[in-house]
């Protein structure tokens, strides 16, 4: 039975069909007995590379489901070999390499892999790889999950402690309710996400913006770094990047973030440009950051006016640095003041978010009050009823 009638059979059966190509015999050897241990489907090996690209598709035609090039015997070509076989839609392309450096990893998302794999291949990596190749390919994959909840921390001035919150808000989600969280750090042009969190990022949201066209589930897990928390952080660059970004990007960014996770949590800073409001829907929630000033508290009018101008997302007013004993305005006037309640009062701890910010420790590890607060924000998110404060035990004289 030939390669061709095969893949027809195999892949309505969920069996996918594959193809090796690799001029090197061990790397190629190496490739087919990792899948002899994974994978029950048809196999061929092609010993060589095509001499020519626009033999590719009559060679490969529409035959395999997968096909997986060794990057190592010539970078260039290979990745050429996998663009060819990507933007012809002849085959889902995956890759293997011994070499791991991070801009080899961009190089073949960009030429349009879907997979990179790493010399020598690690216990379950492949079949790993063909799990998700085969749930992309079936037309009987089940109904695709709900998309993430979206929630954005947006300041109403600048210095309302944005980052700080946005931080600790998702290192929670991620850690105390083991849900599958992303950080985006939108505060450009300069956000500090990645530096509060002690982590530092090969790739920068400025790659997702300049790759748009290619910017899918795996391209952004490339450009990911991962927290302790199990939080994936997307951050913002180290040097100055360009303020403007168009709606589409974001919007895409955003698209692609929300299949994947749980939930996004995007640290919008304070400049956010509300004219594109939209791109925030109504299955959204901006945190709007605010402080007891007239100034914070005039904006936060403002910007609450506006976003329900179009009824879009919902809105939580987040009252920072919260002290009644040393507020110049006392709740009531507040509340006055936004012609709203506040929804979430975060108690002013400055040393607490010193010590934070100079170690790189969240918040919950040294049980701050601030952390017990936005441990009921994102018990509210997950829907799950608040677990009330222990009071204090009074003295008495009396049992």
């Amino acid at each position: 039975m030939s390669d061709q009638s095969l893949i027809g059979d195999g892949h309505r059966a969920g069996v996918l069909s594959i193809a090796v190509i690799s001029p090197d015999d061990e790397r190629r050897k190496a490739a087919m007995n990792e899948l002899s241990a994974c994978h029950t489907g048809p196999v061929r090996e092609f010993t060589a590379y095509y001499p020519d690209l626009s033999e590719v598709e009559r060679v490969i035609g529409h035959s395999y489901d997968v096909v997986l090039v060794d990057m190592d015997s010539d970078i260039e070509y290979a990745l050429e070999l996998v663009h060819t076989i990507s933007s012809q839609e002849l085959a889902i392309a995956m890759v293997y390499s011994a070499k791991a450096e991070p801009e080899l990893l961009v190089r073949c998302m960009r030429a349009g892999a879907r997979e990179l794999l790493r010399l020598p291949f690690s216990c379950g990596e492949m079949a790993e790889a063909l799990s998700r190749a085969s749930a992309l390919l079936s037309s009987d994959s089940p109904v695709q999950k709900t998309a993430g909840k979206l929630l954005v921390f947006l300041g109403a001035k600048g210095g309302s402690g944005v980052t700080t919150l946005a931080c600790n808000f998702a290192v929670s989600l991620a850690k105390e309710h083991k849900k599958k969280t992303i950080l985006i750090d939108l505060n450009l042009p300069l956000g500090d996400a990645a530096i509060s969190l002690g982590i530092k990022a090969e790739h920068t949201i400025v790659s997702a913006f300049q790759n748009v066209a290619r910017l899918d589930s795996l391209f952004l897990s490339s450009m990911l770094v991962q927290h302790d928390s199990g939080l994936s952080v997307l951050a913002a660059p180290n040097e100055l990047a360009p303020t403007f970004v168009s709606v589409e990007a974001i919007d895409k960014l955003l698209e692609v973030a929300r299949r994947e996770f749980d939930f996004v949590v995007v640290d919008a800073g304070s400049k956010l440009d509300l004219q594109r409001k939209h791109m925030f829907d109504d299955s959204a929630t901006i945190y709007l950051v605010t402080q007891a000033g007239i100034p914070e508290l005039r904006n936060c009018h403002r910007l609450i006016s506006q976003l329900a101008e179009t009824g879009g997302p919902k809105v939580e007013v987040v009252l920072n640095r919260y002290d009644a004993r040393r507020m110049d305005l006392d709740e009531d006037h507040i509340v006055q003041a936004l012609n709203r309640p506040v929804n979430w009062k975060i108690p002013n701890q400055y040393a607490a978010v010193r010590r934070m910010q100079n170690t790189a420790a969240p918040l919950s590890e040294e049980g701050a009050a601030i952390s017990q607060v936005i441990r009921q924000m994102t018990e509210s998110v997950c829907g799950r009823p608040p677990v009330p404060e222990k009071k204090k035990k009074r003295f008495s004289l009396f049992r």
